[in-house]
Formats: C-alpha cells, sequence, structure tokens
C-alpha cells in the first residue's frame, strides 16, 4: 500500500462524503479545480493523494482511517 502523509489522510477524511475510493477521486478532483493559482501547496498535496488513490485497491481503500484529527 502506498503511504499516506498525515496531511494527505487529513485532506482525504475531509472530502471522504462518498465513504467510497473512486468518490474520494472525483471529490478531490472537483476540489481542486476550484483552487486559485497560488495555492500550489494544497493543489501538491491534492495530486499527491489522488495518486496514491488511484494507485491502491478498493480493500486497501477500505482499511484506511480517515477520520479527521483537528487536534494536533
Amino acid at each position: 500500500m502506498n503511504d499516506f502523509t498525515q496531511d494527505e489522510l487529513t485532506l482525504m477524511s475531509i472530502y471522504n462524503g462518498s465513504g467510497t475510493r473512486q468518490g474520494l477521486i472525483d471529490e478531490m478532483t472537483a476540489m481542486r479545480a476550484y483552487l486559485d493559482a497560488d495555492e500550489t501547496e494544497l493543489r501538491t498535496l491534492t495530486d499527491s493523494a489522488i495518486k496514491k488513490l488511484g494507485a491502491i485497491t478498493d480493500k486497501e481503500y477500505a482499511a484506511l482511517e480517515l477520520i479527521p484529527d483537528f487536534e494536533e
């Protein structure tokens, strides 16, 4: 399985409304379209997470704990 960073996992937990791997990819792709040109860090983070999500199986996705941790 690809190793997701904590930042990627947090971002994914925010956009994981559908609860499916493809749904999350679709939501993050849609969100990416609204990023301004100066939001390069968020764009890079989003692209990295989408790439990693595309490389894992649905079973591997189901094993991820996508619960936001806003206490850090």
